[in-house]
């Protein structure tokens, strides 16, 4: 059995994203045998991202700043008419790579599996519409969720609030496999996607 303090630690990075269990006691028992000033700097760093890193009041996007606004926000370069809805801001950073986007983004803060209600109240939906509703500039809506299951389902739903807007309504283009997740694609994947969006 493990100690309390080791127990801890293994319940705490089970609830990180895809790690289970087995991963999560690896990650202890790797950080036992890295020196004090490793670990020091592992926890200022947790702390640091707590009290630097704000999120972005219009496209949910972590940054660091004096702004209520991120880079991508204040950049007067943007593309106004352009508005890309994605799932996590992984999505975004991949998508930045491509140098392909130059409009505006929305993360949503994840999918729906179910049209239930709770996975819906889950996402930044109010906000969305709210943003649409608050920006007439934008023309074109581009729903770049990953072609999974969960992100297929929450297009089509999305498809269907947002008709009543009014703008041209884009999927991006079947250079992404099903099943794939955009953070994993690589640049030129996910630069035919966006040229060939629908």
């Amino acid at each position: 059995m493990y100690s309390p303090a080791i127990k801890k630690l293994i319940d705490l990075f089970s609830k990180f994203p895809t790690v289970g269990p087995r991963t999560a006691s690896r990650f202890v028992f790797y950080l036992l045998k890295l020196p004090k000033e490793e670990i020091d700097s592992l926890i200022s760093s947790i702390a640091e991202l707590k009290s630097n890193v704000k999120i972005c009041k219009l496209c949910f996007n972590p940054f660091q700043g004096e702004s209520e606004l991120c880079e991508i926000c204040q950049d007067p370069r943007r593309d106004k008419t352009l508005f890309c809805v994605i799932e996590k801001e992984t999505d975004l950073t991949s998508l930045e790579k491509t140098k392909k986007y130059q409009g505006f983004y929305f993360i949503l803060g994840g999918t729906i599996s179910t049209l239930k209600k709770t996975d819906i109240e889950k996402l930044r939906i109010k906000e969305l519409e709210e943003r649409i509703k608050n920006s007439p500039e934008i023309q074109e809506i581009i729903l770049a969720t990953n072609p999974t299951t969960e992100g297929e389902a929450t297009a089509l739903y999305l498809e269907r609030l947002l008709k009543p807007f009014g703008k041209k309504i884009t999927r991006l283009g079947r250079g992404l496999p099903m099943g794939a997740e955009l953070e994993y694609a690589d640049e030129e994947t996910l630069s035919s996607a966006i040229k060939g969006r629908r």
